[in-house]
């Protein structure tokens, strides 16, 4: 690790969130204000039974089928990209080894400020305050990366921009696991009951509806490998990449 990172690491250690200047983008204050900016926000979402709630009581089987295709122990560099409410990032620290570190990049200080009062005070993990679209990480200097239920909360022009950033800070042979929603299959009610309640209240969701993932990988991008599984009648899905 170089020196900067070494001693920016070990100041988001200490003081909980490194203080940087990063502006909240305007879709995510717009759109879902109430979801993770506000303070109440927070206090209210921030519970277990309700995000497996939300998630249609898929929560626990999306996490571990996420965090299983990262691997059964983690050494070296792990990349997490947004903060996640409930136990995620608790489980995904049980996987790194000794010589394994674990960062947790968000853009929201709110959000960083909450995963560290989840975290055990050992934890191997370091909190980033960066945008997405702009990691402010060096090419090529992550083992393995994971985005669980990020990409359909971004507008297409800010998704391709965070996948581009993500694979861009992978090595080669990293694998990057990517959750979200998908188009659930025909005879699912929720395919028709749950389009509404995503159009009102995550416009971008839909996204994934319409078109697959790799659809906005960069142009030049061709994994090594991808691996694509749905979960729930299809209307989630997990894709697991290799640089």
């Amino acid at each position: 690790m170089q020196a900067a990172s070494f001693m920016q690491c070990q100041q988001v250690q200490s003081e909980g969130v490194l203080n940087r200047s990063v502006a909240v983008p305007a879709y995510l204050q717009e759109t879902y204000w109430w979801a993770y900016i506000h303070p109440n926000a927070v206090r209210f979402f921030e519970r277990q039974w309700l995000v497996n709630l939300i998630l249609w009581g898929n929560f626990s089987r999306l996490r571990d089928a996420a965090i299983d295709s990262l691997g059964a122990s983690l050494t070296g560099r792990t990349l997490q990209v947004a903060c996640v409410y409930g136990d995620f990032t608790n489980r995904l620290c049980r996987r790194i080894t000794q010589d394994g570190t674990l960062d947790v990049v968000d853009v929201l200080p709110i959000q960083l400020k909450n995963l560290k009062s989840k975290l055990p005070a050992d934890a191997p993990v370091a909190l980033h305050q960066f945008d997405s679209t702009d990691l402010g990480l060096a090419d090529a200097s992550y083992d393995q990366a994971i985005l669980f239920f990020l990409l359909h909360e971004q507008p297409e022009a800010v998704r391709r921009r965070t996948i581009s950033e993500v694979l861009r800070v992978l090595k080669p042979g990293g694998r990057l696991v990517l959750v979200d929603y998908h188009r659930p299959s025909w005879w699912h009610p929720l395919r028709y009951l749950f389009r509404p309640v995503l159009h009102h209240l995550e416009p971008y969701a839909l996204d994934l509806w319409a078109s697959d993932i790799d659809e906005w990988f960069p142009a030049n991008f061709e994994p090594a490998v991808m691996q694509k599984q749905t979960y729930f009648g299809g209307l989630y899905q997990k894709v697991v990449i290799t640089v």
